[in-house]
């Protein structure tokens, strides 16, 4: 992988994560178009890496809200806090079981399957429709809902499937405040991917470091920093996007984009 393309790629991972148009789908299509045809394994380390990035992204956006949670853990007391980050925990059991189980037949999905990214990211598309005609409302995250919406983020660990346009869209249809749901979606992701980086970076060094030697350092260093940088742009971007209602443009992007992937993978 050349300098040039782990940033392109990197810019590409930074903005669609936090955008409802799925990071690894986008990925996936990237690769596709720049003739990547790395292993399973190296494109899974590179996308794991540029997932990396993003989590500390939204770190730092939300380093207040994130605070609050620890200081709430460290009190000891049952208080809103913890609660919240009760949640949270309760959230990632889902993906993280899904995970840890069909780990190789994911690995196997980050290969190039540009039919199954144009399939999701239809899905992906209707559920951006339909979480923007949904009523406005005050609710907050509740255990069950947490549960639900940790459902939804572990079916979007499939390519083409956004993983914030599901836990938003999941959350809005649930009736959870707006705002609250972004907020929501975008923390309970950060243990998530740390947790499967350090599996992962554990798998790559009992390998002798041969994913991470196949694509190289030095576009693994530019991709993470494309990906952090832009990554703080869209992460505000979103936020502010969610709270106007402005999720259709995103789904009638993913129905464009999804239709075009689908036909180039049956005709082209």
């Amino acid at each position: 992988m050349s300098i040039w393309e782990a940033l392109l790629l990197g810019i590409i991972q930074g903005l669609t994560e936090f955008l409802p148009v799925s990071s690894s789908g986008h990925l996936e299509l990237g690769k596709a178009i720049l003739g990547n045809d790395s292993e399973a394994a190296s494109s899974l380390m590179f996308t794991v890496i540029m997932h990396a990035a993003t989590a500390l992204s939204t770190i730092i956006i939300f380093r207040q809200e994130i605070g609050k949670i620890f200081k709430g853990l460290f009190q000891f007391k049952w208080n809103e806090e913890t609660q919240y980050s009760a949640k949270i925990v309760l959230s990632m059991i889902p993906a993280g079981i899904v995970g840890l189980v069909f780990k190789d037949e994911i690995e196997s999905l980050f290969n190039g399957e540009l039919l199954l990214v144009g399939v999701m990211l239809i899905i992906t598309g209707l559920l951006l429709f339909l979480a923007d005609k949904a009523k406005r409302t005050e609710k907050k995250v509740s255990f069950t809902n947490a549960l639900i919406i940790g459902i939804s983020q572990a079916i979007a660990i499939l390519p083409g499937i956004s993983r914030s346009g599901a836990t938003i869209s999941t959350s809005v249809l649930l009736g959870i405040d707006r705002s609250k749901a972004a907020q929501f979606s975008f923390l309970m992701v950060v243990p998530l991917i740390l947790g499967k980086f350090i599996l992962d970076l554990k798998d790559v060094l009992e390998l002798g470091g041969s994913a991470t030697h196949s694509i190289g350092f030095l576009p693994l260093s530019v991709g993470f920093l494309a990906a952090f940088f832009s990554g703080l742009i869209a992460c505000k971007w979103m936020i502010n996007l969610v709270k106007r209602s402005k999720l259709v443009y995103f789904s009638i992007y993913c129905f464009a984009v999804g239709t075009i992937a689908t036909y180039v993978a049956l005709y082209l």
